[in-house]
């Protein structure tokens, strides 16, 4: 077997580059060397020999009685002297040694074959890792570079960007650190992988290697939310019903979940059973609060979730993190309230439904105008109100009334100085006193109403 035969086979074999592919560049390379050396006129076949082991260079003629272009053409006498039987118009192919290109050329054909090599190379290592995206793969960390870290993958390198990283996790050089593939971009300089080890499908994956549940489908993964390296909240279904998905994820004694967060350095993973009712999968969402009742607004895709005093904490989170993470898994808007602040809001909407009825007007006009509870009406001046779409003057008047017989305590317990403008008194000293006059009854009632009234730090029976 020749040297380049030998050759050939060899970096087909350590390169995992097609052999064909290498004949191919071999062979253009070379012609490309004897063009520059004899010009881009002259006819010329290249065939690597695969008997011999060698690349094989013709140059053709076509023979005629008198020659013009020495390059394509060859006279009818001496072409006879190659083959008796030559004749005009045939055409003679004459090998050319390979050695006598010239340093020069052989140059330029070892450049081109490197390029060509090197761009096949390249073409091979992008389709591998293009038909890769969404996979797993481990590699040593190389070095810092200014959008992030460069693995080193074995065949390529990959960027793990700033962004996709891991908060607060540090590397250094010599590092082995698993990712998750997120794209593959083909540049002039070879194709860039790019990982990511923040990414939601990322710890979809590792659920898929760590639980055969999920890696045969028994156990769907139905959505996933992180706040990477913290905390995360997943989704899980059962197509059995003898598989408790919760359990197949967790494992025994915490084994296969333990491996996941270990993986993500301690991020802390809260698995929740998926619900088509979207209030049952909300409830689940936010464990481990206990959540007393849920309004769906579909239209709007929006929850009101209402929890025990004691709960709001828990279902808050610290930082907003349990409900951020519920709303992002849910994907619908979450507005949480407590019990106390839910009856309280009811009752404030409640009065102010029923003074929009008095009025004859939208509540939608009194929120706009910026009046968002009945104590803000009561409070505001005639002038005020006339800016509510749909108000009169006669309107202002029966909702006062009607807030009186609503709520009066607003009228009774309002301080002298958040009294309606129109209906302040004069100052005291400017009145004129009034008489009060009493009837025996009313007397009578005043007297044993004081005579029932238990004395100040007495208890109350």
């Amino acid at each position: 077997m020749s040297e380049l035969k030998k050759a050939i086979d060899q970096i087909s074999k350590d390169r995992g580059i097609d052999r064909d592919l290498l004949i191919d560049t071999l062979e253009e390379a070379v012609r490309s060397a004897v063009a520059r050396k004899y010009g881009e006129t002259m006819d010329i076949e290249v065939a690597f020999n695969e008997e011999s082991g060698e690349i094989e260079v013709f140059e053709f003629k076509v023979v005629v009685e008198d020659v013009h272009d020495p390059v394509s053409e060859i006279s009818l006498e001496d072409a006879k002297e190659h083959d008796p039987n030559a004749r005009v118009d045939d055409e003679m192919g004459f090998p050319v040694k390979v050695e006598d290109l010239g340093r020069i050329a052989a140059q330029s054909a070892k450049q081109v074959i490197i390029q060509r090599m090197r761009d096949a190379e390249q073409e091979i290592i992008f389709e591998e890792y293009k038909d890769r995206v969404g996979e797993i793969s481990s590699g040593i960390i190389q070095r810092r570079d200014r959008t992030g870290w460069i693995i080193n993958l074995g065949r390529t390198e990959a960027l793990l960007p700033k962004d996709e990283q891991i908060p607060r996790e540090r590397y250094k050089r010599g590092d082995r650190v698993q990712a998750y593939i997120i794209d593959v971009l083909k540049e002039s300089r070879g194709p860039q992988v790019v990982v990511s080890r923040s990414h939601p499908d990322y710890m979809v994956e590792l659920f898929k290697r760590e639980v055969p549940e999920v890696a045969d489908g028994t156990v769907k993964l139905m959505g996933v939310a992180r706040d990477p390296g913290l905390r995360a909240k997943v989704a899980v279904m059962s197509r059995d019903r003898d598989v408790d998905p919760v359990g197949a994820c967790v494992g025994i004694r915490g084994s296969r979940i333990q491996n996941v967060v270990q993986e993500l350095k301690g991020e802390r993973i809260d698995i929740v059973v998926w619900s088509p009712d979207i209030a049952m999968y909300a409830q689940h969402a936010l464990s481990p609060a206990l959540i007393s009742r849920i309004t769906v607004d579909e239209e709007e895709e929006a929850l009101e979730v209402v929890c025990p005093d004691d709960q709001l904490t828990l279902a808050i989170g610290r930082k907003g993190q349990n409900v951020k993470l519920a709303a992002k898994l849910l994907g619908w808007k979450i507005d949480i309230f407590t019990e106390s602040r839910y009856g309280e809001l009811n009752a404030a909407r409640k009065g102010m439904d029923q003074i929009a009825a008095v009025a004859e007007v939208s509540m939608e006009n009194f929120f706009s105008a910026g009046f968002e509870s009945l104590e803000s009406i009561y409070q505001a001046t005639e002038e005020e109100l006339l800016a509510v779409s749909g108000l009169t003057e006669t309107k202002i008047a029966d909702i006062r009334v009607a807030i009186n017989m609503l709520a009066p305590e607003l009228a009774e317990g309002l301080p002298s100085d958040e009294e309606p403008k129109e209906e302040r008194s004069a100052p005291a000293e400017e009145a004129e006193p009034v008489e009060e006059v009493q009837t025996p009854e009313e007397t009578e009632a005043e007297e044993n109403d004081e005579s029932e009234t238990p004395a100040e730090g007495e208890e109350t029976k």
